[in-house]
């Protein structure tokens, strides 16, 4: 099978997750993917291919000669609860002309240029498009397909030498749970890959510092017409809260290394509001200070409105794996070699958000990220040009022959 109806028969499989239902996988849709690529994997010739009991896959390719690392590569099999992952309807647009790609001629959905420029960069390419009501699932089925597809053309290749090569395919990463059962121990490498980065090129070891926010404020209700010092309103305390934090520093004003506070979620009556938060930042120090200062504002509500008025529940989510790929630098001049060895430009950009390589690479796993080829992540106007996704599958192949 070649990769691209490799690729469409994996997003006919319906994988949203979800982080409402406590179950590990989150939604019975991976459960089905994740059987099919057992199969998958055992037809084409792999050993060691299992699924446990919480939904992730683990499979060897075996070495066929002496001396060398094993390395992994990982994928994960979900998508994104942003958009629609259900009836996915792919098409591909030969040889793209550089002007808007009507998606649904009926319900007047396109992809303009002019609000997604990067996709004039794949002019005279095939791209594989959605229908405009739900993403395409590139992020990252375009992942799994090139590291099956690499596995296929090594094992029909066996005059490419090779050390042990170990795959992994988890569930639940877009909600954050994706190494939450990853048994690093059991993988066994030396170092891994996540193939789950962006267009074609990229090569990510710095993530965000993530943090998750939760502060919930006690009002008092009394009807309003006799509220005079006696009602507390919880929703103007949260939105008095909300705006000292300094308004530059949000999503909408930060790029590159600048880190933010995020509001993703208010809810609340005069007895009770809630504000979810996320805090991110490259640096350490920063990322700390940030906590601190959600802290430092909750005191500050507190002494105004009376002790207990305000609460708040700090959780560190994940950690910037810089400090862990640093120290093995090697396995970064691998990608880069590789790359330029196959015509890509390398182009070394920070993550602005997290992957499972950055837990992973805490528990003992370096684990940096790679691109899968695709644009607009999560969106109904996600595309995956096919060249992108071929050079994915044929990078895999060249780091393996040069470890």
């Amino acid at each position: 099978m070649n990769i691209t109806d490799r690729f469409l028969k994996y997003v006919s499989f319906c994988t949203t997750s979800d982080e409402e239902t406590n179950l590990t996988p989150s939604t019975p849709g991976q459960v089905e993917f994740a059987q099919f690529l057992k199969k998958e994997l055992e037809t084409l010739g792999l050993q060691e291919v299992e699924l446990d009991e919480n939904g992730y896959i683990m499979a060897t390719l075996p070495a066929n000669t002496e001396g060398k690392p094993v390395i992994g590569f990982i994928a994960h099999m979900d998508t994104a609860p942003d958009a629609s992952g259900k009836n996915i309807q792919p098409r591909i647009v030969k040889n793209y002309d550089g002007q808007d790609i009507i998606l649904n001629e009926k319900e007047n959905i396109v992809l303009e240029t002019a609000k997604y420029p990067e996709i004039l960069r794949y002019k005279g390419q095939d791209i594989i498009v959605t229908n405009g009501k739900t993403l395409l699932g590139a992020d990252d089925k375009a992942g799994i397909a090139e590291i099956v597809s690499a596995c296929e053309y090594l094992i029909a290749h066996p005059e490419i030498k090779h050390g042990k090569i170990r795959i992994g395919f988890t569930p639940d990463e877009e909600i954050g749970q994706g190494a939450d059962h990853f048994n690093v121990e059991k993988f066994g490498c030396d170092w891994a890959y996540t193939m789950d980065g962006g267009a074609i090129g990229e090569l990510e070891f710095e993530n965000f510092n993530a943090a998750a926010c939760k502060i919930k404020i006690h009002g008092i209700n009394v009807h309003p017409g006799y509220g005079y010092h006696k009602m507390i309103n919880s929703m103007r305390i949260g939105y008095q809260l909300a705006v000292m934090l300094p308004r530059w520093e949000t999503p909408e004003h930060t790029q590159e290394y600048e880190g933010f506070y995020h509001l993703i979620g208010m809810n609340g009556t005069v007895e009770e509001t809630v504000l979810n938060y996320i805090i991110r930042d490259h640096d350490r120090a920063r990322f700390e200070s940030r906590k601190r200062e959600m802290e430092h504002l909750v005191r500050k509500v507190n002494r105004e409105y009376g002790e207990g008025t305000a609460e708040i529940e700090l959780r560190d989510q994940y950690y910037n794996m810089r400090e862990k790929v640093a120290p093995v630098m090697h396995i970064i001049d691998l990608v880069k070699a590789s790359m330029k060895e196959i015509g890509i430009e390398p182009k070394v950009q920070p993550i602005r958000g997290g992957t499972d390589g950055a837990r992973l690479s805490f528990e003992g796993l370096p684990c940096p990220n790679i691109f899968a080829g695709g644009e607009n992540f999560h969106s109904r106007f996600e595309y995956l040009p096919i060249p992108s996704l071929e050079k994915a599958s044929e990078l895999i192949i060249t780091i393996v022959k040069n470890a």
